[in-house]
C-alpha cells in the first residue's frame, strides 16, 4: 500500500503534530487507499468516507479529542477517524461479525462519545455537551461535524436555534459536498449551493484576503475590510442564515487543503462563541467510479475491480426493494393518484427508478422524515394515494406524524417500510426492530407483512384500495422463492392457511414465512411431526377467528417473527390467548431478544437471535414435549 509506513507512525492523534504539511496530504491518500481495500471487500460506506480525509486530519492535529468533544452527525464518515484514533490493526473487520463497527461505538474506542446513525443529532447533544461542561468546569472545546444533508433536518435546525445561546467556544463544521445519499434538496441546499458557486463572492473573498495579508494595516481597517466583504457576501447570497441564529460563519473553504482547514481551526479553536465552519469536500475524492456515482457508492456491498471499474456480485435472487419498486410503479400506471415520498432515500427505497418514470409523482424531501409523513397526510386529504417509502428504523422519528396527521385524520396514507427487522452489517443503529410495538397501538392502523414477491404485489394493491393507512414491511433481503403457484389477495383480518397439520401450529409473519415452512418440512420429513404453518399477513387487526381455532384445538402455537418479542405480533396473541381464557402456555413466541444485536451479517443476526429454520423446529420439539395436547378443555372456548 502506498505510504503505509504514514498510516503505522499515527497509532494516536497526537503524532499528527510531528508530520509536516507535505506528509499529512499523503496521509490523506494512504487513508483512502485504506478505506477502498477494506470498504471493497467487507462493503459499507465509501464516498463519504473518502471525501472527509483531510478534514478528520486537521480536526485531529487541531484539537485533543481525548479531552476535547467530537461528534460526527450520522456517523457513517468516520473512518478516517477510527483509523488514526488506534483502529488500523483492526480496520480489516469493520462490519463483520466480532469486528469494528461501521459508525462510531463507545464501546471501541473514548474518542466515539456517542453510538449514532441517524441524522440530525449530533449538534443537540453536542450543546448538551457544552453546558455539562461549562458548568463543570472543564475546559473543553467542543465539535459537531455535519453533512449539508443533516443540517436541514429538524433536530438540527432545532439545536442550531438554541447552540446560538451559548457564550463559549462551539463548532459546527459543515461538511457540504452537495449529496446526501442522493443530491440534496430544499431551499438551505440552494442557499448552500449559491455560496460555492458564485465566482463574483469567490473573486471578491481572494482578493480581500490578499489585501489583508499584504497591506500593512492596523487591526480597525482589517476589521473594517472584514464587515465590508461580510456585508457584500450577504448581499450576493441572501440571508445570512447561520448569524441569524447566533452563529459566526466561515466559509466556504476546501475541504481537501490540510494546511489552510489547520490554519483556520487553529483560529476558531480560540473563539469565544458559537461557530460554524462551512468547508466544501468532494464526495468519493481520489476514487473515480466513487466520483463518478455517489450515489451507487454511498453505502455499496462488497465489490472487486476490473479494468478500474468497480464489479458487483450479480444476487441469485431479486431484493425486496427491487420487487416493491416494480409493484409500486404497477399501481401507478393504474391510477394517476399514486405518488411516492423519500426522505433522502430514493436509492435506498427503490423509487430512484420510480422516480425516472414519473417525476412529477415522485418527491424526496431530504433528510426530514417527520415532513415527509406530514405532508403525505396533506397529498391523501387532497386526494391523492400517497406512498412513504422509509426504512423502518427512521420512520421512527416520524411517529407523531403518523399518530396526529394520519391516523387521527383517518388517512389512507400508505407507509412502506424497508430494512424491517435484522439488516445485517450497518448493525444496531439500523435495525427495524420496533415498528409493530409502536404502530400497533394506534386507532385504525393496519400492518400487513409479504412473505413473497405476489405477496408483496398483493399487499401493495390492497393498501392502496383500503380507506385508511396502512403500513407494510419487509426486510432488507433477498426475495424467497414463491409460496404457492397461486397468491389469493390480501383480506382485512385474514390470515392465509399454507400447510395443515393437527401437532402444532407455526405462525410467522413476513419474512419468518419461508423458514417456517422449511421447519415444518423438516419436522414431516425427520420427526415425523406434522405442523400447520399459518402466514399472518396482518398484526393487526389479527385474524381472530383463524388464530383462536388453532389455540381452541390444543396444539402448541410457536409463533415466529423478524421484530422485538416485546409489543410484536407474539404481544398481540398472547393478548388475545388471555382474553378469551386461551392456553397461553402452549404458545411460545419467537423474535428478536431484549437487546441491541451487534453488527454481523443478517444470517449471522438471525441465528444469534434464534431465528433460523433450526431454531424454529427445536422449538415445537421442546413445546410438544412439554405441553399436553388438551383438545377437549378448549373446544368451545372460541366462541
Amino acid at each position: 500500500m502506498k505510504d503505509e509506513s504514514l498510516l503505522q507512525r499515527v497509532q494516536t492523534p497526537h503524532q499528527l503534530r510531528r508530520m509536516s504539511m507535505k506528509e499529512l496530504e499523503r496521509l490523506a491518500e494512504a487513508l483512502r487507499e485504506r478505506i477502498i481495500q477494506v470498504v471493497s471487500r467487507n462493503g459499507g460506506h465509501l464516498a463519504s468516507n473518502l471525501g472527509i480525509a483531510e478534514l478528520t486530519i486537521a480536526l485531529h492535529y487541531v484539537f485533543d479529542f481525548s479531552r476535547d468533544r467530537l461528534l460526527w452527525d450520522v456517523g457513517h464518515q468516520c473512518y478516517a477517524h477510527k483509523i488514526l484514533t488506534g483502529r488500523d490493526g483492526r480496520f480489516d473487520t469493520l462490519r463483520r461479525k466480532d469486528g469494528l463497527s461501521g459508525f462510531p461505538s463507545p464501546a471501541e474506542s473514548h474518542y466515539d462519545l456517542f453510538a449514532t446513525g441517524h441524522a440530525g443529532a449530533a449538534i443537540s447533544t453536542a450543546v448538551g455537551l457544552a453546558w455539562s461542561d461549562q458548568q463543570a468546569r472543564r475546559d473543553t472545546n467542543v465539535v459537531a461535524v455535519v453533512g449539508d444533508a443533516s443540517i436541514v433536518n429538524g433536530l438540527s435546525l432545532e439545536g442550531l436555534n438554541n447552540a446560538g445561546m451559548l457564550r463559549r467556544q462551539f463548532l459546527v463544521v459543515l461538511n457540504d459536498n452537495s449529496m446526501a445519499i442522493d443530491r440534496t434538496h430544499g431551499a438551505l441546499a440552494d442557499v448552500l449551493e449559491r455560496v460555492r458557486m458564485d465566482a463574483r463572492y469567490g473573486d471578491l473573498k481572494a482578493t480581500t484576503e490578499q489585501l489583508l495579508h499584504r497591506l500593512p494595516m492596523g487591526g480597525e481597517i482589517k476589521d473594517a475590510l472584514r464587515h465590508i466583504k461580510e456585508g457584500l457576501r450577504t448581499t450576493l447570497h441572501g440571508p445570512k442564515v447561520f448569524e441569524t441564529l447566533g452563529f459566526n460563519y466561515f466559509g466556504p473553504i476546501s475541504g481537501h487543503d490540510v494546511a489552510t482547514l489547520i490554519r483556520v481551526l487553529e483560529r476558531i479553536r480560540q473563539m469565544p462563541y458559537p461557530t460554524v465552519l462551512h468547508v466544501h469536500t468532494e464526495k468519493g475524492r481520489g476514487c473515480a467510479y466513487a466520483v463518478d456515482d455517489p450515489c451507487r457508492f454511498h453505502s455499496p456491498a462488497a465489490y472487486t475491480i476490473r479494468d478500474g471499474k468497480a464489479v458487483f456480485p450479480l444476487p441469485s435472487r431479486p431484493t425486496w426493494t427491487r420487487a416493491f419498486t416494480d409493484a409500486l410503479a404497477q399501481q401507478a400506471r393504474r391510477d394517476d393518484r399514486v405518488v411516492a415520498i423519500t426522505a433522502a432515500m430514493a436509492d435506498g427505497t427503490g423509487l430512484a427508478e420510480f422516480r425516472n418514470e414519473f417525476p412529477d409523482r415522485t418527491f424526496d424531501v431530504g433528510i426530514s422524515e417527520s415532513h415527509a409523513v406530514a405532508m403525505a397526510a396533506g397529498l391523501a386529504k387532497g386526494g391523492r394515494r400517497p406512498v412513504v417509502a422509509i426504512y423502518s428504523t427512521f420512520m421512527q422519528r416520524a411517529f407523531d406524524q403518523v399518530f396526529e396527521e394520519i391516523c387521527l385524520q383517518k388517512l389512507p396514507v400508505v407507509l412502506c417500510m424497508d430494512r424491517a427487522g435484522l439488516v445485517g452489517s450497518d448493525g444496531a443503529v439500523h435495525h427495524g426492530f420496533a415498528d409493530i410495538a409502536y404502530l400497533r397501538p394506534l386507532p385504525g392502523m393496519v400492518l400487513a407483512a409479504p412473505a413473497d414477491e405476489a405477496e408483496l404485489r398483493a399487499a401493495l394493491d390492497f393498501a392502496l384500495r383500503h380507506d385508511g393507512p396502512v403500513a407494510i414491511r419487509y426486510p432488507r433481503d433477498e426475495v424467497p422463492p414463491a409460496l404457492a403457484d397461486e397468491c389469493p389477495p390480501f383480506e382485512l383480518t385474514r390470515a392465509r392457511v399454507l400447510r395443515e397439520g393437527p401437532d402444532a401450529t407455526i405462525l410467522a409473519y413476513g419474512a419468518m414465512v419461508a423458514p417456517a415452512m422449511a421447519a415444518a418440512e423438516y419436522l414431516a420429513d425427520a420427526r415425523g411431526i406434522r405442523a400447520a404453518v399459518v402466514n399472518a399477513r396482518f398484526a393487526k387487526p389479527l385474524d381472530t377467528a383463524t388464530i383462536g381455532r388453532c389455540l381452541a384445538g390444543g396444539a402448541p402455537m410457536v409463533v415466529v417473527e423478524d421484530h422485538a418479542k416485546i409489543g410484536g405480533l407474539g404481544s398481540a396473541v398472547l393478548e388475545l390467548a388471555a382474553e378469551r381464557d386461551l392456553r397461553v402456555g402452549a404458545i411460545r413466541c419467537l423474535g428478536i431478544p431484549d437487546r441491541f444485536v451487534v453488527h454481523a451479517s443478517r444470517d449471522e443476526q438471525l441465528e444469534d437471535a434464534g431465528l433460523t429454520t433450526q431454531n424454529i423446529a427445536e422449538t415445537v420439539c421442546d413445546l410438544l414435549a412439554h405441553t399436553p395436547h388438551t383438545e377437549k378443555e378448549n373446544t368451545n372456548k372460541t366462541k
